[in-house]
Order: structure tokens, then sequence, then C-alpha cells
């Protein structure tokens, strides 16, 4: 079932969204060569437990994963999509890392990503995260009353497509709430006028990931979380949590 929010609840919703900000910026900051991903971790978490904010992700285990989440952000690096651990792996000079993170205040949920290169950057690095922001506002720009899902989807994929880049197959965004996964599903590949139809008080987390090498299969590795590209080519992943309101779309997490 789709919950539609209040204005009341998005405004509620923005104080997550703020934490979640301020928990990316502060990783942002933290991360340099010879930083692990646990020390990541950390970062995230003071800026949570200043704010008085929960988790969604910390023991979050759904039914396909064999073991629940143990960190308060995913730590994605080169050519992991999504749902990478935060691990004593150390930051190296040109890696491509993906964080994702959530919150919760007083029983609403924020969920954001972006991703950031750490050392010196490759010159294809900033093409493929050029082309990620680009696929993120192309879908928040087609996030407005009146459209549906699958004119969101349809943003997204001609965006990446266009930016001769693959999308992992199965991989997308979500409605969110007081849960941080709700309906209605948001795919990053779909067909125009199709699907839910966008009504104020609809607030969706849109996700675009991107895998350099156009291959759209993916690999899940041995700890049964981290998504992989299958050709091993390097991927980014932003992320917004978004409101539709009668006035456009509002961007509940920004900093």
């Amino acid at each position: 079932m789709v919950e539609l929010k209040s204005d009341k609840d998005v405004e509620a919703m923005r104080k997550a969204g703020r934490v979640v900000a301020e928990a990316l910026a502060a990783v942002q900051r933290a991360a340099a060569v010879g930083v692990s991903l646990r020390e990541l971790d950390d970062a995230a978490r003071a800026v949570l437990d200043g704010a008085g904010a929960g988790s969604p992700f910390l023991d979050y285990q759904p039914a396909w994963a064999p073991r629940p989440f143990p960190g308060v952000i995913c730590t994605s690096v080169n050519d992991a999509v999504v749902h990478g651990i935060p691990t004593d792996y150390r930051l190296r000079d040109g890696d491509l890392v993906g964080v994702d993170c959530g919150a919760e205040v007083d029983g609403w949920t924020g969920d954001a990503a972006v991703t950031f290169p750490v050392g010196n950057v490759r010159p294809a690095d900033l093409d493929l995260l050029d082309a990620g922001r680009r696929a993120l506002e192309s879908g928040i720009a087609a996030a407005v009353e009146g459209n549906r899902i699958g004119d969101i989807s349809d943003a997204i994929e001609k965006s990446v497509r266009g930016s001769g880049c693959g999308i992992p197959e199965g991989l997308g965004g979500h409605g969110i709430g007081r849960s941080m996964h709700e309906a209605p599903d948001v795919p990053n590949a779909g067909r125009p006028g199709r699907g839910y139809r966008l009504r104020p008080g609809l607030v969706l987390a849109l996700e675009p990931m991107l895998a350099a090498g156009g291959d759209d299969e993916h690999v899940t590795s041995g700890d049964g979380w981290t998504v992989h590209t299958a050709d091993g080519t390097r991927a980014v992943h932003f992320e917004h949590t978004v409101a539709i309101t009668s006035a456009g779309p509002r961007i509940l997490t920004l900093p």
C-alpha cells in the first residue's frame, strides 16, 4: 500500500533528511588515503548519535540477506555498486567510494547516497561521476505531480544510456516514510506513462546506479551483501529522498 504523507509528515522527514546530509558530509571530510571504511562508518555514527537519530541500516536484515547489516552506512568501493559493508579496508589513491546513509528521527526516515573520489582522480571517473549526478537530476526533474513512476524511470534510463553507461539490473529506488523501504518501487529503467501516478504527499528515494562498462549484470560477493559489477568496471551511486508537492519536487536530504 502506498502511503501519502501530510505536510507535517514531510517536515518531520526533512529533519531526518538533514541528519543524513550531515552524516554524508562528515564521511566525505573524513575520507582520505589510508582511512578505513570502518572509520568512515564511525564518522557517520557520531553524527547520528549527536542528533539523537537511529540508523535504519544497522542490523537490517531483509529476507535475502544471510546476516544483519553491521554498519550505519554502506561503503561501496570501485566495482562495488551498492550495499558494501564497512570493513578494515583502507582507502587507496584513486579509489571511487559510494556511501549510502539513512537516519531515523521521531519515527521518520531519510535516505541518500553520494559517490566521490579519493586522492588523484582518473578522468574516466570524473565522467562517470558526472553521469551519475545527471541521472539523479533527471529523475528528480520527472518527479512532478501527474507524472507516473515510469516517467521517473524513463528519465533516469535515458540519462544513463545517453552517457554510455550500464544500469545494474533489478536495483533501484523506493518509497520511504516511517520505514526505509515502502511502496512503490522506482526502477532505474522503465517506460513512460506506466506505474503509480505521482501525487502530493508521495515521498520517494530516487537512486540511480551506473556501471562504467555498460554491463547490466551484477554479482553479490561472499559477504552476502556487497553487489559488484559482473565485468569488474567501476560503478557510482547517487540518491536523494524527494517529496512530490504541488509546487514541484522537494529534496529532503539536502544540507
